[in-house]
C-alpha cells in the first residue's frame, strides 16, 4: 500500500456495481422468480459479459452517447434471444431491464456508508445512468451526499474526464478524492488521474462459486475486507 494521507481526504467517490451492491445475486434471484426455466446464474453473467463490449461501441464513436438503462437493454435483446426466451411481453422486458435499478446492498453497505459519512462527503462515480442510481439509492436507502454519472460528463470510466470531474465538481485537488472500488483498473485509472484509492473485496461479485482475486495492490492506498473495515482503517 501507499503511505495513507487520511487528512488530505475530502470526497469519497464510490464505483456501485459490484463495489456497494451485488449485481449477480439481484439479477439471478430476479430472473429464478420469472420461471423462464433457465440458469439465472449463466443469464446474470451473460449480461453483465456485454456491459464493456456495449460501451466500447459508444467510446468508439459507433453509437452515440448512450445511457446505461439503453445499452442494458440492447444486451438483454440479445441475451434473450441467445437464451431461448421468447415469452416475455414488451412490458416485462422493460421491468426485467430495470432489474438493475433493484440491486440488494452487499450485508455491510449501510453501516459501511453511514459511518464513512460521518467524516467525508460521499458520491457515486458510476457508469450508471443518474435515474439508475437515484433510483437504487431511494430503494436500498444509499445515503449518497451526492450522485454523480457517466451522464454527467457524457463520458464512461476509466476516461480520465471521470475522476478528474469529481475533483472538478467539489471544487477540491484531485489528491482529496478517494476512489473507493472493487475493481483494480478502475483504480489504477484513478490513480492515473491523481485521486487516491481503496479497494474493497468483493469474492463473491460474480456468484458463489466463482472466487475472484482480491489480491492486494500495493499502489493502493488502502486495502479493505468491506466497507466498515475501510471506515475502521480511516477511522484509525
Amino acid at each position: 500500500m501507499t503511505t495513507p494521507d487520511r487528512e488530505t481526504i475530502q470526497v469519497l467517490a464510490f464505483d456501485v456495481f459490484g463495489t456497494v451492491v451485488d449485481w449477480h445475486g439481484s439479477v439471478a434471484r430476479e430472473v429464478e422468480s420469472l420461471g423462464l426455466n433457465i440458469d439465472a446464474d449463466a443469464f446474470a453473467l451473460a449480461w453483465r459479459a456485454g456491459y464493456k463490449p456495449a460501451m466500447a461501441r459508444v467510446m468508439s464513436g459507433e453509437l452515440g452517447w448512450t445511457l446505461i438503462d439503453d445499452l442494458h437493454r440492447l444486451i438483454l435483446d440479445q441475451i434473450l434471444e441467445t437464451f431461448g426466451v421468447t415469452g416475455l411481453t414488451e412490458d416485462q422486458k422493460r421491468h426485467l431491464n430495470k432489474v438493475w435499478h433493484r440491486l440488494d446492498p452487499w450485508p455491510d453497505t449501510l453501516a459501511g456508508l453511514h459511518r464513512l459519512k460521518s467524516r467525508y462527503m460521499l458520491c457515486t462515480l458510476s457508469n450508471g445512468n443518474l435515474g439508475l442510481l437515484a433510483n437504487m439509492a431511494k430503494r436500498a436507502g444509499l445515503p449518497w451526499d451526492c450522485i454523480l454519472s457517466a451522464e454527467v460528463f457524457r463520458k464512461y470510466k476509466p476516461d480520465p474526464d471521470t475522476y478528474l470531474g469529481v475533483a472538478r465538481v467539489f471544487d477540491v485537488p484531485p489528491s482529496a478524492v478517494m476512489l473507493v472500488a472493487a475493481h483494480q483498473e478502475d483504480l489504477e485509472a484513478a490513480r492515473q488521474c491523481g485521486l487516491q484509492t481503496a479497494y474493497i473485496e468483493r469474492p463473491r461479485e460474480f456468484g458463489p462459486s466463482r472466487d475472484k482475486d482480491i489480491s492486494p495492490h500495493p499502489d493502493n492506498t488502502y486495502h479493505a475486507r468491506d466497507l466498515m473495515d475501510l471506515a475502521d482503517q480511516l477511522e484509525g
